[in-house]
């Protein structure tokens, strides 16, 4: 397997200190913590680390409370709050140096058939059509701070495709929808937790961004500070990481220096298999005289 993809599945395998207590190790991605969607994936995994093997997670939503440390380990504690006779539910704790730095709660259900529908998938053009790009132009990435461009700059376990292909600073009066295509840099195993550990992995790149789209003028230049207050997501069908999926995100609104956006995760062939929202600080540090 590619060393990258290798090394984030190696990190998302706790360690089992008690029977509802996990330990993780962190990658340093060039964020300013550890990255959230390590985290959500870490927790998720030690959620599902108590959950009978018949139950697929179907609903997550989670709480980032303090910065972690990216050269400590995470330990996690699983609440096994209900076990029913369809639906399980867990919390799960996120502990540091003593004290939380993340909660989630996360549900999960016995497959069970029933009614069907969804909404269409954007008409945009397959990722073969489209070069391999970074979702920052090289002109943007040598305006940031260092940690940020070590950030964009990091070599990833995945691969992007943006719809259409342009990274310049968007027009005040540009519509906060960004398009793009994912898919793991090298084949997995045929797992399901896995592939749903890796989906609540990658869905935090570049959702909250979503929220700047509509004030790149407003922006540009600017300090800011971005990081994310919640994030919940709901998996509708199974979906592997290792074949492209699409993700289209778009922000309803901006206020209070909070962005708020949503996405929706879909295959290839147009079936819907996931649906994301987040809400994060974003704001404008001003220059000190």
């Amino acid at each position: 397997m590619e060393p990258h993809l290798a090394d984030l599945v190696k990190v998302l395998e706790l360690e089992r200190l008690e029977i509802n207590i996990f330990r993780g190790v962190s990658r340093d991605i060039g964020s300013p913590q550890v990255f959230g969607g390590q985290v959500l994936g870490q927790a998720l995994r030690a959620a599902y680390g108590t959950v009978e093997s018949d139950r697929s997670a179907h609903s997550l939503h989670a709480y980032f409370l303090r910065r972690g440390d990216v050269n400590a380990p995470i330990v996690y504690f699983v609440d096994r709050s209900r076990d029913g006779h369809s639906f399980t539910s867990r919390r799960v704790t996120a502990i540091q140096h003593g004290e939380q730095i993340f909660h989630m709660s996360t549900s999960f259900q016995t497959e069970q058939p029933g009614i069907e529908h969804q909404t269409p998938m954007p008409n945009v053009p397959m990722p073969e059509a489209l070069e391999e790009t970074s979702l920052v132009s090289q002109v943007r990435l040598d305006a940031l701070p260092e940690k940020a461009r070590q950030f964009f700059s990091f070599a990833r376990p995945f691969e992007f495709r943006v719809v259409p292909p342009t990274h310049e600073p968007a027009a005040p009066d540009s519509q906060p929808v960004q398009n793009f295509w994912i898919r793991a840099v090298d084949r997995l195993p045929d797992d399901e937790v896995l592939h749903r550990c890796l989906l609540a992995y990658v869905s935090d790149f570049h959702l909250l961004g979503s929220a700047t789209l509509s004030h790149g003028s407003e922006l540009q230049g600017r300090k800011r500070v971005m990081a994310t207050i919640d994030h919940a997501m709901w998996f509708h069908r199974s979906l592997r990481v290792d074949e492209w999926f699409l993700c289209s995100n778009t922000s309803p609104s901006a206020s209070g220096s909070r962005g708020f956006a949503r996405g929706a995760v879909y295959a290839r062939d147009g079936v819907l298999a996931a649906s994301t929202a987040q809400e994060g600080l974003i704001r404008i540090v001003e220059a000190t005289p």
